[in-house]
């Protein structure tokens, strides 16, 4: 049965100018990196993207490789589109990326014009559109020269595959580099994705932020909760079921050191003072750093969806409380 999308969608969200284009994202995007491949229950991820759309979430963030398998995240995501929000096709950002390796042979990596360009069909293909919103050069690659990774973004903009390009990981130099070639090519660089939140903050202290107000870029934050770390799911230590505790997970076991901790628990107590979860504090802080968009949260379940979005709710701050963020994060 298809899904009757909530009346009152967009009366709670905060849409924010992505850089100095015309288009406004959702203060709060959904990832499609975990738990919405192959392996994991249809169900549930519908769920999840029903309910992000619900609240206001317009923005959803693939990638060729998101699965596992991979390419099954984007089969998942055009499957439900298809089935409950076709209708609404015009209401969503819908974005994709290249550049990680997704088949076999010497063209299925890398940023050349022939791996970017294929993998964008075959992205089409899988979520069954005639275009995305955005796409990624997903990261830098060395052996292609960076005219030649631009150019490629440049077609999919032209050819009407794409109506944005952007990058993700990609160095402040690097960033400079490709925004100025998309710009004279006339097709401006919309958005970054770099990982960024309050104990990753190399955006910063790399200079990209800068780079990027410079330039008119917006940027989407990835990681926003450092792969579940900025939760109160660590306090106490690593639980079973948790990422931290699965042999394959991004977030490892070595990283939930004691001193690692400390900083979490001392987050978490400010967090309690505002009267929001360490989650909600966390995705808060990033939202308030001047160059960023919109936060681009995962999820396991509807429920951390709600909670996500209630960071909403307060995302100012004192300058006491930035100056205790800070020391907490230095302990």
């Amino acid at each position: 049965m298809s899904h009757t999308a909530s009346t009152s969608r967009y009366d709670h969200m905060d849409y924010r100018r992505c850089g100095h284009s015309g288009v406004r994202l959702p203060a709060i995007s959904l990832g499609l990196w975990h738990n919405f491949g192959g392996v994991d229950v249809h169900e549930t991820s519908r769920a999840m993207i029903l309910r992000a759309f619900d609240l206001g979430i317009t923005h959803f963030d693939l990638a060729n490789n998101y699965g596992p398998p991979p390419g099954s995240a984007e089969e998942t995501f055009g499957r439900i589109l298809r089935s409950d929000l076709s209708c609404h096709r015009d209401e969503l950002i819908v974005s994709t990326k290249a550049g990680y390796r997704m088949w076999a042979g010497p063209y299925g990596d890398g940023g050349s014009r022939k791996s970017l360009l294929s993998s964008l069909d075959q992205s089409l293909r899988r979520m069954q559109l005639d275009f995305v919103d955005i796409f990624y050069s997903h990261r830098p690659d060395a052996e292609t020269p960076l005219e030649e990774t631009v150019g490629a973004l440049v077609q999919a903009v032209r050819s009407g595959k794409a109506l944005y390009a952007g990058v993700s990981n990609y160095p402040p130099e690097l960033t400079r580099r490709a925004a100025d070639l998309l710009s004279a090519a006339g097709v401006p660089l919309l958005i970054h994705q770099p990982a960024y939140n309050l104990i990753d903050r190399r955006v910063e202290t790399s200079g990209l932020s800068q780079v990027l107000m410079d330039a008119g870029v917006g940027c989407i934050a990835f990681c926003p909760l450092a792969q579940g770390l900025l939760t109160n799911r660590y306090l106490h230590g690593i639980e079973e079921g948790s990422r931290a505790s699965k042999p394959h997970g991004f977030l490892k076991a070595d990283r939930i050191t004691e001193d690692t901790l400390r900083k979490v628990r001392a987050l978490a107590a400010i967090a309690e003072t505002r009267g929001q979860s360490l989650a909600q504090l966390a995705l808060a802080w990033a939202l308030s750093r001047p160059s960023v968009t919109t936060v681009l949260i995962g999820a396991s379940r509807p429920a951390q969806i709600d909670e996500n979005v209630g960071a909403l709710k307060n995302t100012a701050f004192s300058p006491e409380e930035l100056a205790a963020l800070d020391a907490a994060c230095l302990l």
